[in-house]
């Protein structure tokens, strides 16, 4: 596994690890009101969550958020394990957006007006998913990408 991101993946890393770190530390001192409303509509996708008091989630959820952000961020960090923690992370905000209602136009994947602000979270997917696949597709012995194009 590669140490350091190829210099192509930075860009995408940093956009990425930026965001999700930001909306990470915005979590941080989220209130009681904020931590009600993040926890309802988790556990309206994800019911296992209604267990868990809502400030602790929100707690939770900031701290995963500045993990992935930070690990995107950290160069040392090899792009497969950033990319994986991107990929999980976004499949949980892909999963909201498919599953609660209202967030999509009846019958399509299409989003409502209330649902663009997660299904724009795809892009989180996309970046994850291509770190991963790139750095699947060239460890040694396989024969890299570009034996995929050729």
């Amino acid at each position: 596994m590669r140490l350091f991101p190829k210099v192509h993946q930075l860009p995408a890393r940093l956009t990425a690890g930026t965001v999700i770190l930001n909306s990470g530390l915005d979590l941080v001192g989220a209130d009681p009101g904020t931590a009600t409303g993040l926890h309802g509509m988790a556990t309206g996708t994800y019911p296992f969550l209604g267990k868990q008091d809502p400030v602790a989630f929100v707690k939770l959820l900031s701290k995963a958020e500045i993990a992935v952000g930070a690990a995107l961020l950290v160069p040392v960090v090899p792009s497969l394990v950033a990319g994986a923690a991107l990929t999980a992370f976004a499949g949980g905000l892909i999963g909201l957006y498919l599953r609660t209602p209202g967030m999509r136009r009846e019958g399509s994947l299409r989003p409502s007006q209330e649902g663009i602000g997660l299904v724009k979270d795809v892009w989180l997917l996309g970046i994850g998913l291509s770190l991963v696949t790139e750095e699947l597709l060239d460890r040694p012995g396989r024969g890299g990408i570009s034996a995929l194009v050729s």
